[in-house]
């Protein structure tokens, strides 16, 4: 027994392929905080600065992953469900087509592709609205595939599927949170067979069992785990058979109704920064500081700080240097301290019409957000905050940049643009 429970220890430790310098190789980039410290990137440009920019064959939401100088996304194309690779000069190299998409639900904000591929530098991995979970190797060639609708029934969400799969170890992480049989998963990354499923069900006001968040991977007291955030709880679990080490609950005390779990927490050291509630409504954001080293029901021990004047809606916040940063609804950025709470400084970008609906990155000290109608800012944020730039793409654009390779992936409904470093 002992001998069984060190192998698996080991398999879920075993290191993936270290991503290069230029690699963002998940949604929130290489270390899952939404940053890179290297590289150089733009500060002004225009559509025509662009190195290159390829037409998409369908309208997707997801944001683009990068390894070893190849691009990976998922994306609609002739009604189906499928993954396009594009080398480092947008030419394409394969496009997979795995079957019938799902129509998005919401007709500006969703699509059959919202959730961001992941790859461990041997496979990529895929989840789609229509249920479908695809693992194929780097030359496109399918590993398999699962169908979650098939296996578990309908997803009952109000709006559409976004929680993006993760890796850790040997293992391909699902969370699947909705109106229904909730539940985070592990399945072999080589087989796909499901190496175990905790349960995840609470009783909650309507919509907030909707969860479109995605896990995180952190380390507790030594070990692998998850951290899930959605239906009011926060939750860890263990990597290796998904039993559950700590609860918090406490975040929606006067039961408000219609909160579902859309921006991902964010880790700095033994803290983590949960966005509650949502921003595009009055006096409905918060946020709320956690440490990670509890047991059990930690609601009432180890909730380091709360705030009930700032957070955001959609919009993951980003870690970089030790600061926490938010991006609000309308633009608002604020500078917090991880330990504390406190707000360091709190600027804002020029207003418009349109709102921020995707996640903002940070790059060099350079924190790049994309509007809706298409505008992507650029702003200097290590000491304070200094709008560099306002860059209108033309397009309307809902998936994160990805600072890679040196240049800017802008993903807008009908474009992939690559924005060189000597735009600036």
């Amino acid at each position: 027994m002992k001998l069984a429970l060190f192998t698996l220890a080991a398999l879920l430790a075993a290191p993936i392929a270290a991503p290069k310098t230029g690699d963002w190789p998940a949604w929130r980039g290489p270390s899952g905080n939404g940053s890179a410290l290297k590289g150089e990137y733009p500060i002004r440009w225009t559509p025509e600065d662009a190195a290159w920019k390829v037409e998409l064959p369908g309208t997707g939401v997801s944001t683009p992953i990068v390894w070893q100088s190849r691009i990976y996304l998922t994306t609609p194309s002739d009604g189906q469900d499928a993954v396009l690779a594009l080398d480092k000069n947008g030419k394409q190299l394969w496009l997979v087509k795995m079957g019938p998409e799902s129509p998005a639900r919401h007709r500006t904000l969703g699509s059959s592709c919202n959730a961001s591929p992941v790859t461990d530098g041997k496979g990529i991995f895929a989840r789609f609205r229509s249920g479908r979970v695809v693992a194929l190797e780097m030359d496109g060639k399918v590993r398999w595939q699962m169908d979650l609708v098939e296996r578990f029934g309908p997803e009952e969400l109000y709006w559409d599927q976004g929680s993006s799969p993760m890796i850790t170890g040997d293992l391909l992480i699902i969370s699947r949170m909705h109106h229904g049989e909730s539940f985070v998963a592990a399945f072999d990354k080589q087989t796909g067979k499901q190496r175990w499923l905790q349960k995840r069900n609470y009783v909650v006001p309507a919509e907030n069992d909707n969860g479109y968040s995605t896990p995180l991977a952190f380390d507790y007291k030594g070990r692998p785990a998850i951290l899930l955030w959605g239906a009011d709880r926060l939750t860890a679990h263990s990597a290796a058979d998904g039993s559950l080490l700590w609860e918090c609950a406490g975040f929606n005390p006067k039961g408000t109704v219609n909160w579902p779990a859309i921006a991902t927490p964010v880790i700095h050291k033994d803290m983590v920064v949960v966005p509650v509630g949502r921003d595009d409504r009055p006096n409905q954001a918060h946020l709320h500081g956690i440490r990670l080293d509890g047991s059990g029901d930690v609601t009432e021990t180890h909730r380091a700080w709360q705030r009930d004047d700032v957070g955001v809606f959609c919009s993951t916040p980003v870690e970089y240097k030790g600061r926490i940063f938010l991006l609000r609804h309308r633009g608002g950025v604020v500078c917090v301290d991880p330990a504390s709470g406190k707000t360091i400084w709190e600027n804002a970008f020029p207003r418009a019409s349109s709102s921020f609906y995707s996640s903002p990155v940070i790059a060099n000290g350079v924190l790049y957000a994309a509007r809706e109608d298409g505008t992507v800012f650029a702003a200097r944020i290590e000491d304070q905050f200094e709008l560099l730039s306002e860059n209108a793409m033309g397009e309307r654009t809902v998936a994160s940049p990805v600072p890679a390779g040196n240049c800017l992936l802008i993903r807008s409904d009908k474009h992939l643009f690559c924005i060189p470093a000597k735009a600036k």
